[in-house]
């Protein structure tokens, strides 16, 4: 049998983009056709074969033994509604202060392909949609871009306050039902949207012992970061530029690098402003800051 056309993919993964661009109040319904054998075989390629195992234990050198009847029947399973998410498999990493760590949930290496698979999708919508500010998990841009922009912006506009903030436990607390209607302005594909509500509900493995968690998206998963900037996209950076900004006295910005962000102004008064009504904003989509 030839060889997938990885080049292929490419064009599918633009035409999304270019029709996402060109309608940005559209949601598409019929996405999942794009996942084709080699759709399937480029988020292989794009995954990791040297991470921390799942709870099956399966390598990717075991997996690659059958790689393309794997890849087709994970496949056929995405598609065919049968497919069933694993849990992923917690473990603790040190956070950098003290005795801190920080849990990380690690899927098993077919799981993140087909994340890997589902994110390639979204991430060709949602790169038209995203704003500039947001510099977390997205191609082409770097926490290294975001300390630059950040003094930039500081410079230029010579912001003499600067609000830093931390969103507390933010993969942890993502309100499930909201991400679900963030996700729907964009995305109605029911294959597309099962696959993400089973990765929502497949709970973590821990000593043994399972869970399922009512909200959030598993740190180290794959699909998690894209859904993260999807809800934060809404949750901040459309509210800052369409709302807050229109009411501040003086210049101000926003930089966000995944949940952390840092919102810069030149007068006082409107960082007192936004500093106090921040905490009811995120509250009312159940973050805490």
């Amino acid at each position: 049998m030839r060889a997938p056309d990885l080049n292929s993919v490419s064009t599918k993964r633009q035409r999304i983009a270019e029709l996402a661009k060109q309608a940005p109040q559209m949601s598409f319904t019929s996405l999942h056709h794009h996942m084709d054998y080699a759709w399937m075989m480029e988020a292989y390629r794009r995954t990791r074969k040297d991470g921390a195992l799942g709870i099956d234990g399966q390598t990717a050198e075991a997996y690659e033994e059958r790689l393309e009847e794997n890849l087709r029947s994970l496949l056929d399973r995405a598609k065919g509604g049968t497919y069933k998410a694993p849990p992923v498999r917690r473990v603790h990493i040190p956070k950098g202060k003290g005795n801190e760590t920080r849990p990380i949930g690690i899927p098993t290496f077919e799981d993140k392909i087909l994340q890997r698979a589902v994110a390639m999708v979204l991430e060709a919508i949602y790169e038209q949609d995203f704003l500039d500010c947001s510099y977390g998990f997205r191609p082409g841009r770097s926490a290294r871009q975001a300390t630059d922009e950040l003094w930039t912006r500081a410079t230029k506009a010579k912001a003499k306050w600067l609000l830093e903030v931390d969103i507390r436990k933010f993969f942890d607390t993502l309100d499930h039902a909201h991400l679900r209607r963030f996700l729907q302005r964009r995305v109605r594909d029911g294959v597309l949207r099962r696959l993400i509500d089973k990765w929502l509900k497949a709970g973590v493995m821990e000593d043994g012992a399972w869970t399922q968690p009512t909200a959030g998206s598993p740190q180290g998963g794959v699909i998690s970061p894209i859904l993260a900037n999807v809800y934060l996209h809404y949750v901040l950076d459309e509210w800052f530029y369409g709302t807050v900004q229109q009411h501040t006295i003086g210049e101000s910005f926003l930089i966000r690098y995944a949940d952390d962000f840092v919102i810069g102004f030149t007068h006082e008064s409107d960082a007192c402003r936004v500093m106090a009504v921040i905490p009811k904003r995120f509250g009312k989509f159940g973050l805490t800051v």
